[in-house]
């Protein structure tokens, strides 16, 4: 297993692009089958209205769930998402996020999770995300 300290240089080693646009999303703790990802509150994430975008929650999760594959498995940089679910529960105003991560089945080919996101300072659920990612054969 990865230390936290790993995986985030992990990340910015192979991953820089995460923080065009300046340090938004924040790997905060990766534990046994978990990670939990901060993303700070930015006008760039928000949409008509004052609520958080769709697609910045949807990069949260999938970061998160990311960042619990790397530390679980170690640095492989080619496992890819294969599909990314979204319910949208209630508005977030315009405020930080919180997506905590869970590993459901981490198998040889595929990783299955769930992305529990809060607002910062809530634990009102805001939007619960699922995914699959391909784990590439070892070489």
């Amino acid at each position: 297993m990865m230390t936290l300290d790993e995986t985030v240089a992990f990340l910015e080693r192979e991953f820089p692009q995460i923080h065009h646009g300046g340090r938004h999303y924040h790997l905060e703790a990766v534990g046994l089958l978990t990670a939990r990802m901060r993303m700070d509150h930015h006008d760039r994430f928000l949409r008509p209205g004052g609520t958080v975008s769709g697609p910045a929650m949807m990069t949260l999760a999938d970061l998160a769930l990311y960042a619990a594959i790397l530390a679980n498995l170690g640095p492989v940089a080619l496992a890819v998402t294969t599909n990314l679910s979204f319910n949208f529960l209630r508005r977030p105003g315009p405020n930080g996020l919180v997506g905590e991560a869970r590993l459901l089945k981490l198998g040889r080919r595929l990783a299955v999770g769930e992305v529990l996101i809060t607002a910062l300072g809530s634990s009102d659920l805001v939007c619960h995300a699922t995914g699959t990612y391909a784990i590439p054969p070892e070489r």
